[in-house]
């Protein structure tokens, strides 16, 4: 029997969503033999759904859905994202629809911020999820009951899947055709879509470059300046409290009631970004991408590449190098 995966779309919802996991479903349904997938896609009052970029897919109503005994049940139910989902919020209806629909599934899944979605349907109180890096502080400041973890592509709590941003959306449907059929069949499926099966890494290696709070005081906005601007410079906590004019321990304290960050955390994520910017605009070596960005040495660049991004500098140079130097 094949499993039944219903994706739920509304207007203005991201197009590779819904499109990235449904292409994954549907070709493991092509490969497995016996015990595929169908996949359906659902809208408030369905009909012509209008994606965010103007393409415009046809999909059922989700009250039909909700009504249906004839169909099956629902295997695996997937929320898609969009720049529209925050005012989705709103929708009841949809918001009622997904809840309701949830507690007949096997399991609850979403791509980008659609998480938000299940987490103003109750579904994602007291888990641990994931979602667009970009939205990740405001799902976490809106829903208290909620552990968001901005770097993953994708998290599984108990029965239910969370993934981050837009193509993480195919790293979590081959994570769970893996776990239906097993890997095997996800390397095949990754294969013919010529995806990764795993891809190395987190997504804060796509996101903007870090940042602390900005200072109140000027002296120490100054001070935040100077340390982006010169990495390679002496910025132990001696040196930075002498530069501010303050004591050690006065200036240790100010600096991270101020920024969110003590120095030396500051430091080191200001060097990191400083070796990144490196790595993708230049075709230095390591020991002087290491050199120049403060952190001495490549076993340093390496351990600290790692502990950020979860990838090596060399792997980080040979996705998103410029090839304009």
């Amino acid at each position: 029997m094949q499993r039944r995966v219903l994706i739920v779309v509304f207007p203005g919802f991201q197009l590779l969503d819904m499109a990235g996991p449904a292409d994954v479903f549907a070709t493991a349904d092509l490969l497995v033999s016996g015990g595929g997938y169908r996949v359906e896609v659902a809208a408030v009052g369905g009909g012509a759904v209008p994606a965010a970029n103007g393409v415009t897919v046809t999909a059922s109503a989700l009250a039909d859905i909700a009504r249906s005994t004839s169909r099956g049940p629902i295997d695996t139910l997937l929320v898609a994202g969009g720049l529209s989902v925050p005012e989705r919020l709103a929708d009841r209806e949809l918001v009622a629809h997904i809840a309701g629909l949830a507690g007949g599934a096997r399991r609850v899944a979403s791509v980008c911020n659609g998480a938000f979605l299940l987490a103003e349907a109750g579904l994602l109180d007291h888990r641990r999820v994931t979602t667009h890096w970009l939205a990740a502080g405001e799902l976490d400041a809106r829903y208290e009951c909620v552990e968001v973890d901005a770097d993953p592509l994708y998290i599984e709590d108990g029965n239910v899947w969370t993934s981050a941003g837009v193509l993480s959306g195919v790293d979590l449907a081959l994570a769970l055709v893996a776990r239906d059929h097993g890997h095997a069949l996800a390397r095949d499926v990754a294969r013919g879509l010529v995806v990764y099966l795993h891809r190395p890494g987190g997504q804060s290696q796509f996101s903007t470059p870090m940042r602390a709070l900005t200072p109140r005081s000027e002296p120490l906005r100054e001070l935040q300046a100077y340390i982006d601007a010169n990495p390679a410079a002496d910025l132990s906590v001696p040196a930075l409290a002498a530069r501010a004019g303050m004591s050690e321990r006065h200036f240790s304290r100010v600096f991270t009631e101020q920024t969110g960050l003590s120095p030396g955390r500051y430091v080191e994520r200001s060097r990191a970004e400083a070796a990144r910017r490196l790595l993708e605009v230049t075709g230095h070596p390591l020991d002087r991408v290491a050199r120049e960005s403060g952190l001495g040495t490549p076993e340093t660049l390496y351990r600290v590449f790692r502990r950020h991004w979860r990838i090596s500098p060399g792997d980080h140079r040979r996705r998103f190098q410029s090839k304009e130097k």
